[in-house]
């Protein structure tokens, strides 16, 4: 079976490819990401995933190489990674008691052969009302400012959510059921793979 390569420096995505059983080597993207060109948020997320994947495809000689970028999306705009806590706390502001959706664009290319495919996956999420007092502590535990939207599903930023409409590994970083999907594509069956492997 061919190797799996992660293009991807993301701890999270690290950690639920991990979670599989599934042996993985890292080589993370090191290219700049492309800009915004009017795309839907979901061809959006699916360029950024593709410019990454192909990018470490381009470095290996073999193997499926993964890609994956998540974006957040209220109103229709994009919301990064803030650069400081006054933004991390103004995204926060503007997501209280209101549901956006996040979208994660994954690829999987082979490298030695150059095929790829590729989709979105979007999840509506909702966050119930937030006082200021618990936006300010959670930007204050740091965990809002290396996060699109300015927050994790995964730890405290659970907290704020009251309700999610598809899958949560999506918000996550990671949505397993589509890579699942993508990697059978070049005859790699997650389930299967572990099985052959124990």
């Amino acid at each position: 079976m061919p190797k799996l390569i992660l293009a991807s420096s993301s701890p999270r995505r690290s950690e639920l490819l991990a979670s599989l059983g599934l042996e993985f080597s890292i080589v993370p993207s090191t290219v700049p990401e492309p800009a915004y060109n009017g795309e839907t948020p979901a061809g959006y997320g699916q360029k950024l995933a593709t410019v990454k994947a192909t990018s470490v495809a381009q470095k290996v000689s073999d193997g499926l190489v993964i890609g994956a970028d998540t974006i957040v999306v209220l109103d229709g705009r994009i919301l990064g990674k803030p650069q400081d806590s006054a933004e991390a706390r103004e995204m926060l502001t503007r997501l209280s008691g209101r549901t956006h959706s996040v979208y994660t664009g994954i690829a999987v290319v082979n490298a030695k052969t150059k095929e790829l495919v590729a989709e979105a996956v979007e999840t509506q999420v909702a966050f119930r009302p937030l006082s200021k007092e618990e936006i300010e502590a959670y930007v204050d535990s740091g965990e809002p400012l290396d996060k699109a939207g300015a927050y994790g599903i995964q730890r405290l930023g659970g907290l704020l959510v009251s309700r999610i409409n598809g899958c949560y590994f999506n918000v996550v970083g990671l949505p397993l059921s589509a890579l699942d999907r993508l990697l059978k594509r070049f005859d790699y069956a997650i389930l299967l793979q572990r099985r052959d492997n124990h």
